[in-house]
């Protein structure tokens, strides 16, 4: 199961480029597509965010460190994110903890807590 994750989010389409945005989100699910396909990758979700927070939509990523490290070195993904910042606002890219890799991260944040003073 992946443990860890990699979002993808981008703000709204620049006005005029609407047909372009279409273009490069279709392929670049054809590309998550063939990555998971061809197990470079465990998954991904799309998630398109109706307007009010500045946020038009996300990709998440699904896989290991090592995957998800190649994918972002793989030039097809440079080539897809640079694109995607010529037609919407806000491209950004978090990577972050999924399933087991939440419950060892949080084992990290208690050790470290229980070495500050508390406060009331």
């Amino acid at each position: 199961m992946a443990d860890r994750v990699m979002f993808i989010s981008w703000g709204q389409v620049v006005r005029g480029r609407e047909e372009r945005a279409l273009d490069v989100l279709n392929e670049t699910v054809a590309f998550y597509g063939r990555l998971q396909q061809q197990g470079r990758i465990e998954g991904f979700n799309v998630v398109l965010l109706e307007p009010s927070t500045g946020v038009g939509g996300y990709i998440e990523l699904r896989g290991s460190a090592d995957q998800l490290q190649a994918v972002s070195e793989d030039d097809e993904f440079r080539q897809l994110i640079t694109d995607s910042t010529m037609i919407v606002d806000d491209v950004r890219i978090a990577r972050g903890a999924a399933n087991a890799e939440v419950a060892r991260r949080i084992g990290m944040f208690q050790a470290s807590a229980a070495k500050v003073p508390q406060s009331a």
